[in-house]
């Protein structure tokens, strides 16, 4: 017997394969919707990367369905994203292009897919950032999609959003995450203030067993000092 039903929407990036991993030790079917394969998940929908963004939400949305067969998802989590740093002098457009598909296409859609499959009660995650809750001048197209996600977030966290009943919709918003990537092109920081993957994974399992819930629109900055993660509230 699974103790519940959840999708990792970015389940094979450093983030989505902790919680991939961290559902599966914990007897959960997972499914993970990524642009590769994440084969320790239950079930995996690999996105068709060159189709545009209806077409990905209409094949995403119908293969979580297939794959659940009449079933209700406890949770759609959504950890794709990625960064880019750049200003207006160079790039913008095809900067502020690439971060809208990694998080504002993958946020809406995972929104979809928890419109059509979550269950009543059931918990909607998404991934903002701390620093785009302010002018981000050295990463202006990444600023503009995370503060997309927080607008939506809020957006979805009100009435009439076309949520389930009772869903709770929430944002982390994280400063650092600590993945080898990171590690690799910030090998001098202080790895104290980085925020630990297991951490982020146990937060969204307490909050898809209803434990500890924050209240639905949510903005959650992650803030980790010494090793210690707060999570505080954006106003």
């Amino acid at each position: 017997m699974s103790a519940g039903r959840v999708v990792i929407y970015g389940g094979k990036g450093a983030l989505g394969s902790a919680c991939v991993d961290h559902f599966k030790a914990n007897n959960y079917w997972v499914g993970s919707i990524d642009l590769s394969e994440n084969e320790k998940a239950d079930v995996s929908i690999v996105v068709p990367r060159d189709a545009n963004w209806p077409d990905q939400e209409a094949a995403v949305v119908s293969k979580v369905g297939d794959s659940l067969n009449g079933q209700k998802l406890d949770a759609v989590i959504c950890v794709a994203g990625g960064w880019a740093g750049g200003n207006a002098e160079k790039d913008l457009a095809k900067n502020a292009d690439l971060m809208w598909r990694q998080s504002v296409w993958t946020s809406s859609i995972s929104a979809a897919v928890a419109a059509h499959h979550l269950k009543d009660g059931g918990l909607l995650a998404l991934t903002g950032a701390k620093p785009a809750l302010e002018g981000t001048p050295g990463m202006i197209g990444y600023g503009m999609a995370k503060a997309a996600v927080h607008q939506l977030t809020r957006s979805l966290g009100a009435e009439k959003s076309g949520l389930p009943t009772g869903s709770l919709v929430v944002s982390i918003l994280p400063v650092t995450l600590d993945t080898p990537m990171n590690r690799k092109w910030m090998p001098k920081a202080d790895f104290g203030t980085w925020t630990p993957l297991t951490e982020v994974a146990q937060l969204f399992d307490k909050w898809t067993k209803n434990e500890e819930r924050p209240k639905t629109g949510s903005l959650l900055q992650l803030i980790t000092k010494n090793g210690i993660t707060e999570l505080i509230a954006a106003e």
